[in-house]
Protein backbone atom coordinates (compact mmCIF):
# COMPACT_ATOMS: atom_id res chain seq x y z
CA UNK A 1 0.00 0.00 0.00
CA UNK A 2 1.24 3.50 -0.83
CA UNK A 3 1.62 5.96 2.02
CA UNK A 4 0.08 9.42 2.08
CA UNK A 5 3.37 11.06 1.07
CA UNK A 6 3.55 8.97 -2.09
CA UNK A 7 -0.05 9.81 -2.92
CA UNK A 8 0.36 13.52 -2.35
CA UNK A 9 1.32 15.56 -5.38
CA UNK A 10 4.48 17.57 -4.88
CA UNK A 11 3.66 21.27 -4.76
CA UNK A 12 5.86 23.43 -6.95
CA UNK A 13 6.99 26.56 -5.12
CA UNK A 14 7.97 29.60 -7.18
CA UNK A 15 9.12 33.06 -6.23
CA UNK A 16 10.20 36.13 -8.09
CA UNK A 17 10.83 39.83 -7.60
CA UNK A 18 9.29 42.74 -9.44
CA UNK A 19 8.98 46.42 -8.69
CA UNK A 20 6.36 49.13 -8.63
CA UNK A 21 6.78 52.86 -9.19
CA UNK A 22 7.49 54.42 -5.77
CA UNK A 23 4.57 56.82 -6.06
CA UNK A 24 2.20 54.01 -7.16
CA UNK A 25 2.56 51.63 -4.20
CA UNK A 26 -0.91 52.43 -2.87
CA UNK A 27 -2.42 52.09 -6.33
CA UNK A 28 -0.75 48.69 -6.74
CA UNK A 29 -2.32 47.48 -3.49
CA UNK A 30 -5.71 48.97 -4.40
CA UNK A 31 -5.74 47.17 -7.74
CA UNK A 32 -4.91 43.87 -6.06
CA UNK A 33 -7.52 44.49 -3.36
CA UNK A 34 -9.98 44.67 -6.26
CA UNK A 35 -8.53 41.89 -8.40
CA UNK A 36 -10.87 40.83 -11.18
CA UNK A 37 -12.88 37.69 -10.38
CA UNK A 38 -12.19 36.35 -13.87
CA UNK A 39 -8.44 36.63 -13.23
CA UNK A 40 -8.79 34.77 -9.91
CA UNK A 41 -10.74 32.07 -11.77
CA UNK A 42 -8.02 31.80 -14.44
CA UNK A 43 -5.28 31.56 -11.80
CA UNK A 44 -7.09 28.70 -10.08
CA UNK A 45 -7.89 26.96 -13.38
CA UNK A 46 -4.18 27.10 -14.21
CA UNK A 47 -3.18 25.31 -11.02
CA UNK A 48 -2.31 28.18 -8.70
CA UNK A 49 -2.93 26.99 -5.14
CA UNK A 50 -1.48 29.89 -3.15
CA UNK A 51 -0.20 33.28 -4.28
CA UNK A 52 1.18 36.10 -2.14
CA UNK A 53 2.90 39.34 -3.06
CA UNK A 54 4.85 41.36 -0.49
CA UNK A 55 6.03 44.96 -0.80
CA UNK A 56 9.24 46.44 0.56
CA UNK A 57 8.05 50.05 0.60
CA UNK A 58 11.54 51.48 1.10
CA UNK A 59 12.77 50.05 -2.22
CA UNK A 60 9.44 49.56 -4.07
CA UNK A 61 10.45 45.94 -4.61
CA UNK A 62 7.74 43.29 -4.77
CA UNK A 63 8.37 39.71 -3.67
CA UNK A 64 5.95 37.14 -5.06
CA UNK A 65 5.52 33.60 -3.75
CA UNK A 66 3.19 31.03 -5.23
CA UNK A 67 2.43 27.36 -5.14
CA UNK A 68 1.36 25.68 -8.35
CA UNK A 69 0.52 22.17 -9.45
CA UNK A 70 2.12 22.32 -12.90
CA UNK A 71 4.73 24.40 -14.71
CA UNK A 72 2.88 23.75 -17.99
CA UNK A 73 -0.41 25.13 -16.61
CA UNK A 74 1.40 28.09 -15.02
CA UNK A 75 3.17 28.97 -18.27
CA UNK A 76 -0.07 28.61 -20.24
CA UNK A 77 -1.72 31.26 -18.05
CA UNK A 78 0.36 33.89 -19.87
CA UNK A 79 -1.50 33.01 -23.09
CA UNK A 80 -4.95 33.81 -21.71
CA UNK A 81 -6.76 36.99 -22.69
CA UNK A 82 -7.52 37.87 -19.06
CA UNK A 83 -3.86 37.64 -18.05
CA UNK A 84 -2.79 39.81 -20.98
CA UNK A 85 -5.51 42.32 -20.09
CA UNK A 86 -4.29 42.43 -16.45
CA UNK A 87 -0.68 42.92 -17.52
CA UNK A 88 -1.66 45.86 -19.72
CA UNK A 89 -3.77 47.32 -16.88
CA UNK A 90 -0.77 47.11 -14.51
CA UNK A 91 1.87 48.33 -16.97
CA UNK A 92 1.33 52.01 -16.16
CA UNK A 93 2.48 51.55 -12.55
CA UNK A 94 5.30 49.01 -12.85
CA UNK A 95 8.13 48.19 -15.25
CA UNK A 96 6.85 45.99 -18.06
CA UNK A 97 8.16 44.07 -21.05
CA UNK A 98 7.00 44.88 -24.61
CA UNK A 99 4.15 42.34 -24.21
CA UNK A 100 3.12 44.20 -21.01
CA UNK A 101 4.17 41.31 -18.75
CA UNK A 102 5.80 42.64 -15.61
CA UNK A 103 9.57 42.69 -15.58
CA UNK A 104 10.57 40.09 -13.04
CA UNK A 105 13.50 38.04 -11.87
CA UNK A 106 12.92 34.48 -10.73
CA UNK A 107 14.37 33.51 -7.39
CA UNK A 108 15.73 30.06 -6.61
CA UNK A 109 15.23 28.32 -3.30
CA UNK A 110 18.45 27.87 -1.35
CA UNK A 111 17.03 26.89 2.03
CA UNK A 112 13.82 25.40 3.36
CA UNK A 113 12.95 24.37 6.90
CA UNK A 114 10.26 21.74 7.08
Amino acid sequence: MENKTELAKEVIRKSFVMSVAPDKQNEYKLRHDNIWPELVKALKEHGVKKYSIFLDSSSSKLFAYLEIESEVKWNDLANTDICKKWWKYMSDIMPANPDYSPKSDELHEVFRLI
